[in-house]
């Protein structure tokens, strides 16, 4: 089973099913809870997250259960339905899922707009009820469409969507991925092409997903990306990024010495720019899960 399939499969079975004061608040309190929890000898500072679609055949609770004793501090890519079972270990969603037409059909297509916005004048205010703050979209497929015609459909959904994010204090969060090995013909592939979206929106209720996995393949260069670099006119993406994923290159596997990024210094780059959001793993294990998982998150423990 290739990540392909799985990734687009997960998000294609979730896809049907406050102020922002509070939420900041709620949110604070749930991680601070977990810090003193079990943290399992972790730095702190790091909010480590998982996503649950990698670790399938376990099921959900016995996962939280798992993720507390690693020290995980939220599972992600969960839907409202799934909101009771992480509260139940102190945990939070750090990236809601669930929005309709998943990676492939997506804000580029104006005839998707209505039931995008949908989906967020009912899902906004349960996640920001929850104490969480992100819900992912996605650009969806070019299908011919050009980047700019891209640009300009994703903006004008996204500018009806901010305000409602605004209303309740979270964020609408668009993934980078890769167009090369997984998600073949996705628009959103590069940072910049991103960047250029978030600028257009022009609120801080739309940020991005930054895949280091994903973005390792289309571009590298992840730590002069993320920081920018002055010096050769590169801007920092990183104030408009809301989110990290991890994941080896090649294959999406372990994040340790089998593969060619060096997570350590990814992550103290992150830690450099301020960064206060969550990091969260998402490779699919070739060894022993849980084992594996723990491994990923003190390798990204800086």
């Amino acid at each position: 089973m290739t990540t392909k399939f799985s990734r687009r499969s997960a998000l294609k079975s979730v896809a049907g099913a406050a102020v922002a004061g509070s939420v900041a608040h709620s949110l604070a309190a749930r991680l601070e809870a977990a810090e003193t929890a079990g943290g399992a000898g972790l730095k702190g500072r790091i909010h480590h997250s998982v996503c649950k679609w990698c670790y399938g055949k376990i099921p959900l609770e016995t996962f939280c259960q798992a993720a507390r004793e690693i020290g995980l501090r939220s599972v992600e890519l969960l839907t409202v339905e799934d909101f009771p079972t992480l509260k139940k270990y102190d945990l939070v969603c750090a990236m809601v899922s669930g929005v309709p037409g998943g990676i492939s059909s997506g804000l580029n297509r104006l005839e998707n707009h209505d039931r995008i916005v949908a989906f967020y004048e009912k899902t906004a205010p349960l996640v920001a009820a929850a104490g969480y703050r992100n819900i992912i979209c996605f650009s969806g497929d070019r299908k011919g469409m050009s980047d700019e015609q891209g640009l300009e459909n994703c903006a004008a959904g996204l500018k009806r969507i901010a305000p409602i994010c605004e209303k309740h204090g979270v964020v609408a969060v668009m993934e980078l991925l890769n167009s090369k090995i997984d998600h073949a013909d996705y628009m959103c592939d590069r940072t910049a092409w991103g960047v250029a979206l978030c600028q257009r929106v022009g609120s801080e209720h739309f940020k991005l997903l930054y895949d280091i996995y994903h973005m390792q393949i289309m571009e590298g260069d992840v730590i002069r990306t993320i920081k920018g670099d002055a010096a050769k006119g590169i801007p920092a993406a990183a104030p408009f990024i809301a989110h990290y994923h991890t994941g080896g290159v090649p294959g999406r596997n372990e994040i340790d010495e089998t593969q060619e990024l060096y997570y350590p210094a990814i992550m103290k780059a992150i830690v450099d720019t301020g960064f206060q959001g969550f990091v969260a793993q998402e490779f699919i294990p070739k060894r022993d899960p849980l084992t594996s998982l723990r491994q990923g998150v003190h390798i990204c423990d800086v």
